[in-house]
């Protein structure tokens, strides 16, 4: 009686399993295709112009460590561009301390700049921002910011560069 009972039990289990699986596999694939940017290179043009860091943030989507970039605590007046292509996006009005490990800005200057794109990686659901005039993945953007615009684009500092406002220092 108790095999009997086991071998339904693995008989149910398998059938829910290879329906379960179906379902899965009768959904349609997410698209993960970008659309076509201004500025496109082959990967090997990419791994000649970017250190091997920005590499695989930017063109493989991956991220720094938290407290590590260069950008975290930087809080001078300039602007932030893309380290791939030198598009300019974030100001240094804009960035903010979260404690999160990352620069962190609460608004982008022109949102044309960026592209705003589902990510589901890694168990989660999350808004990757890439730029986009050459699709590099830039961070996160979420809504837990503390300023007016409740935004946080949580950025990876290897993924930017900073040119400062000499204006400023010329006015002294």
């Amino acid at each position: 009686m108790k095999q009997i009972k086991m071998l339904t039990i693995i008989a149910i289990s398998a059938l829910l399993i290879a329906f379960v699986y179906s379902q899965l596999e009768s959904k349609p694939k997410e698209k993960k295709t970008m659309d076509k940017m201004p500025v496109e290179k082959t990967d090997a043009e990419w791994k000649k112009e970017l250190t091997p860091d920005q590499y695989r943030v930017l063109r493989e989507k991956g991220t720094e460590r938290p407290g590590t970039g260069e950008y975290n605590l930087h809080f001078e007046d300039g602007m932030y561009k893309c380290a791939a292509c030198g598009s300019s996006l974030f100001g240094s009005d804009t960035k903010f301390e979260s404690d999160c490990g990352w620069p962190s800005f609460s608004e982008i200057k022109d949102k044309s700049k960026i592209k705003e794109i589902k990510d589901t990686s890694h168990g989660m659901i999350r808004t990757e921002v890439v730029c986009a005039n050459c699709g590099g993945h830039l961070g996160h953007v979420f809504n837990d910011g503390p300023t007016s615009t409740g935004l946080r684009y949580c950025i990876n500092s290897v993924s930017l560069d900073f040119a400062p406002d000499t204006s400023k220092s010329e006015n002294k």
